[in-house]
C-alpha cells in the first residue's frame, strides 16, 4: 500500500477523533447487548437504552475535548500577549536607557569642552600677564626743557651798528679787537664810507685797489674772510671782520694799527 493511504485519517482533528471514538463505543455497547439472551422486546429496550446512554457520553467527551483545546489556545494567546508586552516594555526601557546615556555623554562632553575653554583662557591671561611683567616699564620721559626764546639781536644800519655786529662775530671766532681801535682805523682809511675805493696807490697800480671801510684788497679779503659773513668785500661787517682777522694775524690786533697796514 502506498505510504499516503492513511493520510486522510492523519488530518483529522482531535475533536473528530473523539467523536469517532464515541461512536465506536456506542457500537460496542450495542454489540454487547445483542449477544445477551432474553426476549426480543427486552433486548430491543436494552439496546435502545444502551444507545441512548452511549450518545451523551460520546458527545460529552467531544465537548470536554473542545473546551480543553480552547482553554489551551487561550492560555497560549495570553502567554504570547504577555511575552509581546514584556518584550515591548524591555525595548522601551532599553531605548529610554540609551537616550539617558546619550544625554549624559553629551552633557559630559559639553562640560569638558567648557572646562578646556576656561583653561585656555586662563593660560592666555597668565601668558599676557607674564609678558607685561617681562617688559620693563618705559623709562619716564625727561622733563621738557624750558623753551628759551632766542632773541635775535638787531643792529642799526650805520657805522656804530656795523662795528658792534662785527665785534660780536669776532668774539665768537676768537678774533681780538676793540670798538675804539676799529673806529679809529675806519675813520682814517675811509671816513666811514663802506663803498670807498683807492684808485691811486700802489695796490691800484697793481690792479688790486683797496676797498671798503678798512680798505682791504681782494686777495687779503678772500684769505682772511670769516665764515658767517658775506663774501661781498663792500659789505661793512664782512670788510671789518676780515680786516681785523688780518691785523690780528700780522699785528696782534687792529688796536695796534695806527697807519697804513
Amino acid at each position: 500500500m502506498p505510504k499516503h493511504a492513511n493520510s486522510g485519517f492523519s488530518r483529522l482533528t482531535r475533536t473528530h477523533k473523539l467523536s469517532v471514538a464515541g461512536v465506536a463505543a456506542a457500537g460496542a455497547a450495542a454489540l454487547a447487548l445483542s449477544v445477551v439472551p432474553g426476549n426480543a422486546a427486552d433486548q430491543g429496550k436494552t439496546q435502545a437504552t444502551a444507545v441512548e446512554n452511549a450518545q451523551p457520553a460520546a458527545f460529552s467527551a467531544v465537548g470536554t475535548a473542545g473546551r480543553t483545546q480552547q482553554a489551551t489556545i487561550a492560555r497560549q494567546a495570553d502567554s504570547s500577549a504577555a511575552k509581546g508586552k514584556a518584550e515591548a516594555a524591555a525595548k522601551q526601557a532599553a531605548a529610554k536607557k540609551a537616550a539617558a546615556e546619550k544625554a549624559a555623554k553629551a552633557k559630559a562632553a559639553a562640560a569638558a569642552k567648557a572646562k578646556a575653554a576656561k583653561a585656555r583662557a586662563e593660560k592666555a591671561a597668565a601668558s599676557r600677564s607674564a609678558v607685561r611683567t617681562a617688559i620693563p616699564a618705559a623709562a619716564p620721559k625727561p622733563a621738557a626743557k624750558p623753551v628759551v626764546k632766542r632773541v635775535v639781536k638787531t643792529y642799526p644800519d650805520n657805522l656804530d651798528g656795523w662795528i658792534r655786529e662785527s665785534l660780536d662775530v669776532m668774539a665768537k671766532k676768537g678774533i681780538p679787537g676793540s670798538y675804539n681801535g676799529i673806529y679809529r682805523n675806519i675813520i682814517r682809511e675811509s671816513s666811514g664810507n663802506p663803498m670807498a675805493i683807492n684808485l691811486w696807490d700802489i695796490n691800484a697800480q697793481n690792479g688790486i685797489p683797496s676797498k671798503g671801510l678798512l680798505q682791504v684788497i681782494d686777495p687779503t679779503f678772500r684769505s682772511y674772510h670769516v665764515s658767517g659773513t658775506s663774501w661781498n668785500i663792500y659789505n661793512p661787517v664782512a670788510n671789518i671782520t676780515a680786516a681785523c682777522n688780518y691785523a690780528a694775524a700780522k699785528y696782534g690786533s687792529m688796536d695796534n694799527v695806527n697807519s697804513a697796514y
